[in-house]
This record gives C-alpha cells, sequence and structure tokens, in this order.
C-alpha cells in the first residue's frame, strides 16, 4: 500500500485532521511487542526440531482491520460508495449488514426497515407508495417489501452530523453515486470490478483480490418478524441458505465471516457449512468463550468496552480470535492493540489504517 498512501501523504488536509493518530512506528511496534509477549509466555508443545503452527495473538501482518458498514464515518453505511472508500483505504475486512426481502432477496442493510433520516424515495423513481415520510412503518420493513420496491430509495442521508461530521455522499471513482440498497451479490461483484478498475492503485487492486467479507445476520431473537422467513432455531432458514448460496456461487467460502447476535442462526449455519468462519457478536458485559467454541465459532466480536486482558486469554485459550465492535478513538485503538486483540471494527478506517501493513 506504499504507493496508495504516498498519494494520501501528498494532501493538505484529510479526514480526521487535528485528530492524534496512533504513528505507523509506535503502532507496529505496539503489535509486535504484544505478539513478542505471548510467544515468551507460551511453553513449547513439541519436542526438539519440532515445529507447530503459532497460536495465541495473530501476527502482526495478520491484523484484521475491518470497515464498519463499509466506512460509516466517511460513506453513508452499507453502500457501495462506503464499501469502495474502505478499500481504498486498505481495510482487510468488509463488514456489512444482512437483511432478506419479502422475495427471498439478501439485501446489505442495517435496520429491519426504510428510516427517514437515511433514506428517500429517488428522484428517478416512480413507486410513491412507500415514501419513507408519509407511509406507515409496517410498510417500511425490509421483511415486507420486495427487492423491486427497496430500488426506489437512496440512501444518502447522514442520520446523524454531530457523530458522523466526515460522512459525505459525494460521488466516488468506482461505484459514482451508488446509493440504493445493495443486493450481497451487488457487493461481492463489486469487489471483483474494484480488482480490476484502472482507477485504483495495484495496491489496492492487490488488496481487495485478497479482503474479507464479514457479513451479519440480522435475526433476533423472540422478534421473528424482523427476518420472517419461517426460521425454527435451529436448521437454517431460507435467509442463510440464501447467503450460503452467494457465499458459493462467488466461491468465497475461505474468506467469509458470517456474525450474528443471535447464536442459533450461526449455530444452524455450521450444521450445514463447515467452511467460513463464526463470529459471536456479543453486547454489554458478555462473555462466554468456552460455549462459543463448542458449538463452531471461529471468532468474539464484543463491545470494546467489554474487552479485559483476561478475557483475551480466555477467548484465545479457546482458540477463538478476538474482534472488538466499533471502535473509532485512536488512543483506544491502541490500548486495544496492547492488550492483545486480533483486529477490530471502525467507522474510521482511515484513523487506524496504521495498523495494516
Amino acid at each position: 500500500m506504499v504507493e496508495e498512501r504516498e498519494q494520501r501523504n501528498r494532501r493538505t488536509t484529510r479526514p480526521g485532521d487535528g485528530v492524534r493518530r496512533p504513528t505507523r512506528r509506535r503502532m507496529w511496534a505496539l503489535i509486535a511487542l504484544v505478539a513478542l509477549a505471548a510467544g515468551a509466555c507460551r511453553e513449547p508443545a513439541t519436542g526438539p526440531g519440532e515445529t507447530t503452527a503459532p497460536t495465541g495473538p495473530v501476527a502482526a501482518a495478520d491484523f484484521d482491520l475491518q470497515g464498519h458498514r463499509g466506512a460509516r464515518g466517511l460513506k453513508p453505511e452499507n453502500t457501495l460508495p462506503a464499501f469502495e472508500t474502505a478499500l481504498d483505504l486498505g481495510v482487510t475486512t468488509l463488514e456489512m449488514d444482512l437483511h432478506f426481502t419479502a422475495d427471498g432477496v439478501v439485501v446489505v442493510w442495517h435496520d429491519p426497515v426504510i428510516d427517514v433520516a437515511k433514506c428517500a424515495i429517488d428522484p428517478a423513481a416512480s413507486n410513491l407508495e412507500h415514501d419513507p415520510r408519509t407511509a406507515e412503518d409496517a410498510s417500511l420493513n425490509l421483511a415486507q417489501l420486495t427487492y423491486d420496491q427497496l430500488g426506489a430509495y437512496r440512501c444518502d442521508k447522514n442520520p446523524d452530523p454531530s457523530r458522523f461530521p466526515e460522512q459525505s455522499p459525494a460521488p466516488t471513482a468506482l461505484a459514482g453515486r451508488a446509493y440504493g440498497i445493495p443486493t450481497l451479490v451487488d457487493v461481492f461483484e463489486f469487489v471483483g470490478r474494484y480488482t480490476a478498475a484502472a482507477e485504483k492503485t495495484q495496491d489496492q487492486r492487490r488488496n481487495a483480490a485478497d479482503v474479507r467479507f464479514n457479513i451479519e445476520t440480522k435475526r433476533v431473537r423472540g422478534d421473528p418478524a424482523t427476518i420472517g422467513d419461517g426460521f425454527d432455531g435451529e436448521s437454517p432458514g431460507p435467509f442463510e441458505l440464501a447467503i450460503l448460496a452467494a457465499i458459493d456461487e462467488f466461491g468465497l467460502s475461505d474468506r467469509v465471516t458470517i456474525q450474528s447476535f443471535d447464536h442459533r442462526s450461526l449455530r444452524a449455519v455450521r450444521k450445514v457449512d463447515q467452511s467460513v468462519g463464526l463470529a459471536a457478536l456479543t453486547a454489554g458485559n458478555q462473555s462466554f468463550p468456552a460455549d462459543m467454541a463448542a458449538w463452531g465459532a471461529t471468532v468474539w466480536s464484543p463491545d470494546h468496552r467489554a474487552v479485559t486482558a483476561a478475557r483475551i486469554a480466555a477467548a484465545h485459550e479457546e482458540g477463538l480470535l478476538v474482534v472488538p465492535w466499533t471502535v473509532n478513538d485512536p488512543e483506544r485503538m491502541e490500548s486495544l492493540v496492547t492488550l492483545g486483540v486480533d483486529g477490530l471494527i471502525t467507522d474510521r478506517p482511515d484513523l487506524a489504517e496504521d495498523l495494516v501493513p
């Protein structure tokens, strides 16, 4: 990514100017020291002349920088321009949310409804039946709308300018003004286009060819209507099966992690697929890594405020990577790296880009 960063360094201003950013040397030193300390504390498990795969915290080169909803702090969330911006910044993983339309299409969106704070009817659309300014709330549920109906919305509004002052709906080089709600297939195809785009540097294209996808099933325990596909809590529902079909279609099982707060969804996936990674999301002060590992989770993703060195050690002992959400403060990023996390999820990958090679 040297070429890309040299271009950025020549700019006079950039998003986040004035915010104390971790320097590359300082951040790499922190990651290296954490990895070295972890290695020094482990007893060798093999005899003389034998080798074994490393355990514990991942190597610095494998630190997983995830762009939350693409790059929500810089572009409207879960849109192709947001994912393009995250790729431009060199994230190792694109993080996104998934819902299921009434006609069975997996779409990339966080909320169960069309939110007037984020979306409006596209001026070019003819369907005004579900205008978020006037429609009844129930008629705006994604699970009740078809994919064609979703095509009437343009979601380029900033719902919280005080929280995301750098967010801009300006067009990007490749996605342009594609601020509609994309499908999961749209995102996979877009990343494929990015890898061959003349508008991008060689380093950017190379990174996109390896980028991972962390995709969240937005099931809600106790509210089956959120997805509305008849999920029984045990076997994968049409939602999970459609997600797995898209992953298989693009041959991405080795680059996809499925995450969820509803761990029933993850356990159901594991019953039919052993290849994709599974990330157990937790809120508040929850922590139960042994249980997660037992049913097949590979990653624990807690609220970053719940992360402690002891909990990281417990998760690593169970073979789980620790990737907390959602970290937007550079000093907090540094402290989490010092504690030994394996990655982090952020709205502002531009403030954390020194975490990756």
